[in-house]
């Protein structure tokens, strides 16, 4: 099988994968999976991720802020870390806003200024941003056009598709969860985004095929079909759109060093 298929966003720190964390990149080599960007929400899973990336080279590390951790003083520390791992990193992420975690404008006011570095800096740097946009999908766009983004992935946007329109409009793509199996909602926002902008994703471990479910990259698949069955395109087209799309902001993530093996490294030290 092909390993062309890329995980924009996966929480590859989470208890639940790392316990079993072989078996997990075994699974997502075998549909098909070529790379998964692991998203870090605070200082502790960046690191984690970078060390985790060195004895799995199927694992592309991001490092970012959740906007549920926004403090000003933590976002400078994980700026400083971003500039100095540059060349290991491959997107700035997760951040972005999260209303439903703001209680005042004081907290949102926070989020947006957190927010706002790392768009600078993802200027500098010329690296995505992997951005979290819950209950606050409009608000997100209207900041990133404002600062002038350039390489967006919107993750899981829970918005309606009107709201994401500007953002289509500037050239940011939408990635699509496996909970798209269920979710009306997300099964809407790809039937009225254009192929062009969607990515895919598994959100893992959460955001599912079933919410009663672990959800792990290899149910990445999923999110393939949904997309498949709703624009009503066969399944190699859609496989070719995402993988276009995927290189479009990304480059070719998919491509494993030949000399290394891409699940685990022969110099990894038993855990």
């Amino acid at each position: 099988m092909s390993q062309d298929l890329v995980d924009t966003h996966a929480h590859m720190c989470a208890p639940q994968l790392r316990r079993d964390l072989d078996g997990v990149l075994h699974r997502a080599r075998g549909q098909g999976i070529g790379a998964i960007i692991a998203v870090a929400e605070d200082m502790q899973e960046a690191r984690a991720n970078l060390d985790i990336a060195e004895r799995y080279p199927l694992i592309r590390p991001a490092a970012g802020l959740y906007p549920g951790n926004a403090d000003s003083e933590l976002a400078a520390q994980m700026r400083e870390l971003i500039r100095q791992e540059r060349e290991r990193l491959v997107a700035i992420g997760e951040v972005g806003l999260d209303f439903r975690l703001a209680e005042s404008e004081q907290a949102k006011a926070l989020q947006r200024e957190v927010l706002a570095g790392f768009v600078r800096l993802a200027l500098e740097l010329d690296l995505p941003l992997n951005v979290h946009s819950r209950s606050a999908g409009r608000h997100v766009a209207d900041l990133l056009l404002e600062y002038g983004a350039k390489r967006v992935q919107m993750h899981a946007f829970d918005g309606k598709a009107g709201s994401a329109q500007k953002a289509v409009e500037a050239g940011f793509f939408f990635s699509v969860p496996p909970s798209a199996a269920h979710s009306r909602q997300k099964q809407k926002l790809i039937r009225q985004l254009p192929l062009s902008c969607l990515l895919l994703e598994t959100d893992s471990p959460v955001l599912g095929p079933s919410p009663e479910e672990t959800n792990e990259p290899a149910n990445l698949t999923v999110s393939l079909r949904a997309i498949a069955k709703i624009k009503d395109i066969s399944l190699e087209e859609a496989r070719d759109a995402v993988r276009e799309n995927t290189w479009r902001l990304y480059g070719d993530l998919a491509r494993t060093e030949t000399d290394r093996d891409p699940l685990r490294t022969d110099t990894d030290p038993e855990e």
